[in-house]
Parts: structure tokens; sequence; C-alpha cells
């Protein structure tokens, strides 16, 4: 339940709809009496989710969020076809996983562009919509406290995309529009691709969620106007430890990356996958 926030027709922008945490996010939104307005790349993907959600509490908006002249054109969009926006979620990412050098030029690029120019740009592109009891909430990482190896670029951008949040958080307190992160650890989501042995074993150290239990934090964040939500709670706190001392994480890592390497093996036998 809501804690002070009611979401009965309110309107919420959320990017990366199609699937996983986007989705599950606009679920939840709309199970709560609100409406949403649904970015992703494929049309037909979001056409599915408006027909399920009912086309008077869903719409889609197919688009490419590193298109910069659709992105900002977006929430105006959204208030045409529904007369107001209250909630923008930052969600659509990217990732090529693998060491910098192995990666094109292109790739460390989208993954700037979708992680970190994007939410940016659509959160600026909002605020003349945005009044008082409004919010944006960016889907961030805990790679972004402690930067994880072959993930290098990733976690600069959620990095980055934390900074950004609680600089804007600041800058838009005394106006009423709340702005808060939410920084899950591993999700199991189709976010980790197709070859799941490329996924650093530092990753799965710690305790897969779903995208359930992310959305219930984005919204939670909203609901009672909290800054920051690490998911799960207690690998937050670990992170935290290796950001703010890293001899912390430099000592961890070996066994982190041992357990990582158990658990992931684990992963991968119920998924049927060869380790």
């Amino acid at each position: 339940m809501s804690d002070g926030f009611d979401w009965r027709d309110r309107v919420a922008l959320v990017t990366g709809a199609s699937s996983g945490i986007g989705l599950a996010v606009a679920q939840a939104i709309v199970q709560r009496g609100g409406r949403v307005g649904l970015v992703a790349r494929t049309a037909t993907k979001l056409q599915a989710i408006v027909e399920s959600l009912g086309p008077e509490r869903a719409v889609s908006f197919p688009l490419d969020v590193t298109d910069r002249a659709s992105l900002v054109a977006l929430p105006a969009r959204v208030v045409d076809r529904f007369g107001r926006l209250d909630v923008v979620v930052n969600n659509a990412g990217v990732n090529h996983r693998g060491a910098v050098k192995d990666r094109s030029a292109d790739e460390l690029t989208s993954i700037v562009e979708a992680n970190l120019l994007a939410p940016i740009l659509l959160s600026q592109a909002a605020l003349p919509y945005l009044r008082e009891g409004t919010a944006i909430v960016n889907v961030a990482s805990l790679a972004g406290k402690v930067a994880v190896p072959d993930e290098a670029t990733y976690s600069a951008t959620k990095s980055g995309l934390r900074a950004f949040t609680r600089a804007l958080y600041f800058e838009l307190r005394e106006r009423g529009t709340h702005v808060a992160s939410v920084c899950p650890g591993p999700v199991d989501t189709g976010f980790f691709g197709a070859d799941l042995s490329r996924v650093p074993d530092l990753v799965f150290s710690q305790p897969m969620s779903s995208a359930e239990q992310i959305a219930a934090a984005v919204l939670r964040a909203v609901e009672k106007r909290i800054p920051e939500i690490d998911v799960p709670a207690l690998s937050g706190r670990l992170a935290t430890a290796g950001y703010l001392v890293p001899a912390v994480f430099t000592f961890l890592r070996p066994i982190l990356e041992s357990v990582g390497a158990r658990n992931k093996r684990r992963f991968l036998e119920r998924k049927g996958e060869q380790p």
C-alpha cells in the first residue's frame, strides 16, 4: 500500500517497459489505479502489454531512448495523451560485457547514451510538467557503488546516474518533486543476455532479486520519498562499505568471486545451460 501517495489516476512514464523491471513497474502502477506511458524499442511487444493492461490505462510510445529528438519530445506527448505527468521512471539500460579493450567504440558509446545521457535528457525534458508531489526515479545499480571488472563502462554510467540523481534531488526538493535512485544487485531478467557465461562471477556473489522486487522498491521510493534504495539491502550495505573503504572491496573480491562462481554454476544448471 502507498504511504501518502495516491496512485489513482496518476500518470507515469516508464522506459524499458517491454520486459523485466520496466514491465513489472508498469504493472504495479496500473494495479494501484495509475496510468502509464510505456517506452521501449519494439512496438509489437508494447502493444501486447497495452492490451493486457487495458488501453484506458496504458499507451505505448515505441522509440529508442538514444534517439535524442524523440526522447526529449516524449513528456509532451504523454501530457497530450493523458493530460498530466506525475512520475518518470528511467529504467532502460544497455550493457556489453567484457574487457574494455574487447569492446568497440560504438558499444561503449551505446552504454553511455542509454544508461546515463538518456535519463539526464528525459528528466530535464519532463521538468516543465512535474509539479509538487511528483517524482523521478532512476534505476541505477550496486555496480554504481563498487565497480565490476568486465563491466567498467556500465559501472561508470551507473555511478554517474547515482551522482546525477542525488544532485537533482537537492535541486528539485524545494519545488516538491522527489528524485530517487533504486540500485539493484543481480536481477533475474533477460538483461543478463543469451550468454550467461560472460556475466562476471562477482555479479553472482549477491542474492538474485526478481523484477517484481525491484518494481516494489521503485514504487516505495515514490510513496515514501526515499532518496535511494538498495536491493537487496544487505548487498547494498556491503557495496557501500566497499565504496567508502576501497581496501574492503580489494580484500573481499577474491572471496566474493569464488562464491559467485559457485552461484553462477547453480544458476546455469537451473536454467538448463552448461556452466
